[in-house]
């Protein structure tokens, strides 16, 4: 093929074609689930089915609509784009389970053990959950039709032709092979008593095959690195060193993104101290009940820095855009707060807004160049982790916290500078970098099979490493760009 399946149909046509895929695996839970019953596992195996099918309508909307937000304007405004559309999306995520609770339960979001009463009690039916999969696949069909309609958007189509990237097909189908073996191994250590490789050492093991699963995928990449820049035949894309650096850098963002939260809630209830009752960061233990509002808060910190950093898309005045500089982050708090009313004590809410003052001061340094962007909040994280770290009680759960708050700003900056110059190849560059969304699957496993060995609290060096991966890259990523002629800051 002189073109690949995007660049050909186009990013509007890609969307909506996501759009639809996804649709289809929404509509597919409907007789998923058609008279299932408590333990029937078939039925389990079939929604994942489903989900799969939306998942892959997924990857293709976000490889289509990266590089289509960036193509609608300025691409130096690019990031602020993707921050808008992260900013929506924050939005929903953070409002979506309390939708869902009321369609479901009739009420907020209820607890593990309050949820599996009424399933017990049968006072949750499947014909609630089918028509609420029903109204997802309208939204989807009605998205869809949305962009189909839409006279105003381009259809940005890639024509020119490119040679195939046969060698970067091949290095990612090595990368897959490896990866599945491993995990294969990892899922069979914890389903089959019959696998004697476990049978000493097992989490140790695990953790080795986690770590050759992150191996295999940074030496593969650097030795893509290294082999394009001598001979760039066969390697399309990658052939670009930006993009190269920005697949380990959207790795690496997603997973410490994924790991600090997924493993929050092991550090505040697990026991560290037995008599006072007490975990590793000197914290009463929470239950799951008294875990949720914190969770919530990270994701919220999420929404909070992608609506700052979409401000600038509306082209306000300076002195208008340092009013919303304040206004804008705040006012996403309080959204936090409303949908979690009642979930916090004043100490709770004087932290986070120290937190989140912390991240205007970012803003107004950055000046909404995405280089020093990335630099600064990579700062903030690794000092952010390295106080929750040492420190404990409060400051060191905050300090945790904050990096939702330094993580939201990121994937857009990564994303238009890993694209940035990248021309015909930008429609590929887009997918082998949605691809990397799998550092979300890798690094926090490997964090708490780490915790298991050395505790929870320590485990977090995982994410100062990360943090520190996305300084490095910005600075190099910089150089690169600058030796191409072209300007990112």
């Amino acid at each position: 093929m002189g073109k690949d399946i995007l660049s050909n149909w186009g990013y509007k046509n890609g969307i909506i074609y996501g759009l639809l895929i996804s649709s289809i695996g929404a509509l597919a839970v409907y007789p998923a689930v058609n008279n299932a019953e408590m333990g029937d596992a078939q039925v389990f195996y079939y929604v994942l089915i489903a989900y799969f099918i939306v998942a892959l309508g997924f990857s293709l909307q976000q490889t289509a609509a990266q590089p289509f937000a960036i193509s609608l304007g300025d691409p130096s405004k690019g990031s602020h784009r993707l921050n808008l559309a992260g900013g929506i999306n924050s939005f929903g995520t953070t409002i979506g389970p309390i939708v869902v609770a009321l369609i479901i339960f009739g009420s907020t979001p209820l607890s593990g053990d309050e949820l599996n009463n009424l399933i017990k009690k049968g006072q949750i039916e499947i014909s609630t959950i089918q028509y609420l999969y029903l109204g997802v696949t309208a939204l989807f069909l009605a998205a869809a039709a949305l962009f189909y309609f839409s006279k105003s958007l381009p259809k940005e189509k890639v024509v020119s032709s490119f040679e195939k990237a046969n060698k970067a097909m091949l290095l990612l189908l090595f990368i897959s092979i490896i990866i599945s073996v491993c995990f294969a191994m990892v899922f069979l250590s914890y389903s089959s008593s019959d696998f004697t490789f476990f049978n000493e050492n097992t989490e140790e093991k695990r953790l080795i095959l986690l770590v050759i699963s992150l191996l295999i995928i940074l030496l593969g990449l650097l030795f893509a690195f290294w082999s394009s820049s001598t001979n760039p035949s066969g390697w399309g894309a990658m052939q670009k060193p930006q993009l190269l650096l920005g697949m380990i850098a959207i790795f690496t963002y997603v997973g410490v993104e994924v790991t600090i939260q997924s493993n929050l809630g092991e550090l505040l209830k697990v026991v560290a101290d037995k008599v006072n009752q007490l975990n590793p960061l000197g914290l009463k233990v929470m239950n799951d009940a008294e875990i949720a509002p914190y969770i919530s808060l990270y994701w919220g910190g999420l929404m909070v820095g992608r609506w700052v950093g979409a401000i600038t898309v509306f082209n306000p005045s300076k002195g208008l855009k340092k009013v919303l500089y304040i206004l804008v982050p705040y006012t996403a708090f309080g959204v936090i707060l409303l949908v979690n009313f009642g979930a916090y004590s004043i100490n709770d809410i004087l932290a986070f807004a120290i937190c989140v003052a912390i991240q205007i001061g970012g803003f107004f340094l950055a000046k909404d160049a995405p280089v020093k962007t990335l630099k600064i909040f990579s700062i903030l994280g690794v000092l952010g982790m390295i106080i929750g770290l040492f420190a404990s009680g409060t400051t060191a759960l905050y300090a945790f916290l904050s990096g939702g708050l330094f993580c939201s700003i990121m994937w857009p900056c990564i994303f238009s500078l890993s694209i940035r110059n990248l021309g015909k190849y930008t429609s590929q560059g887009s997918a082998f970098l949605i691809m990397m969304i799998l550092g979300g699957a890798i690094i926090p496993p490997i964090q708490g099979k780490l915790a298991d060995i050395t505790g929870i609290q320590p485990s977090y060096w995982i994410a100062v490493f990360c943090f520190l991966y996305l300084l490095i890259y910005a600075f190099v990523t910089k150089n690169i760009l600058s030796k191409q002629g072209v300007q990112t800051d």
